[in-house]
């Protein structure tokens, strides 16, 4: 029996204000717990996913499972936040939704809508931005391990059918003890371009650990 891939599209790092999680340990845990494709998306950043990128590179020769990384950027645009994948070069913080949108698919990128439908979580994006911009999203958290309520991820699931699009999970990591919380089960695939994982997703199963936040960050 084939094993499957093991996608999380939603993690920090160091380079986020509000994580302290190091690189190589990073990377490490990554291994042990078993996630074949991992997106960094630090907090207007994309330094960290581009070390973590060259690091999983030059690991990967004597170690094949080193999974695969891409590279991302949490945004927080004036409404809030979204996820652009497959990024060289980070997207400004502080510009509209819709800027924000340009930017990344400027660069051939693709939008993931991260926890979009928690009211609790403050730098969400706002229901008015949403409908503004849903016929630009790629991709859908129907699944975020560190939601305030499990409804919300329901909710997020259901927003994402109604439209035809595929989802994902995030650990939405910040402590390495997070990591590998969340993710979508796949057929092994080459994610390396944005076809490859969009393939990957609309085929793949969505699964996790849900916690509160509060509990999680107690630890």
């Amino acid at each position: 029996m084939t094993s499957s891939l093991k996608i999380d599209l939603h993690l920090h790092t160091e380079a986020s204000f509000d994580c302290v999680v190091p690189l190589p340990e990073l990377l490490t845990r990554l291994c042990a717990r078993g996630l074949g494709a991992q997106a960094v998306t630090d907090h207007n950043e994309v330094w960290a996913a581009q070390r973590l990128q060259a690091m999983a590179d030059a690991r990967r020769g004597a170690h094949p499972e080193t999974p695969q990384t891409i590279g991302g950027e949490e945004v927080s645009t004036r409404e809030g936040e979204l996820i652009g994948l497959y990024l060289s070069e980070a997207v400004p913080r502080g510009l509209s939704p819709e800027e924000t949108v340009a930017r990344i698919k400027g660069q051939g990128g693709l939008v993931l809508l991260p926890h979009g439908f928690d009211p609790l979580k403050k730098k969400r994006l706002t229901p008015a931005a949403l409908a503004r911009i849903a016929e630009q999203i790629d991709i859908v958290e129907a699944f975020n391990a560190r939601i305030s309520r499990p409804r919300w991820n329901r909710a997020g699931a259901a927003w994402a059918a109604a439209r035809g699009l595929p989802v994902s999970a995030g650990s939405d990591a910040h402590t390495l003890a997070d990591v590998g919380d969340a993710w979508v089960a796949a057929s092994p695939a080459d994610v390396s371009t944005p076809e490859g994982l969009l393939t990957a997703l609309r085929c793949g199963t969505v699964e996790g650990r849900w916690t509160h936040p509060l509990v999680a960050f107690a630890h």
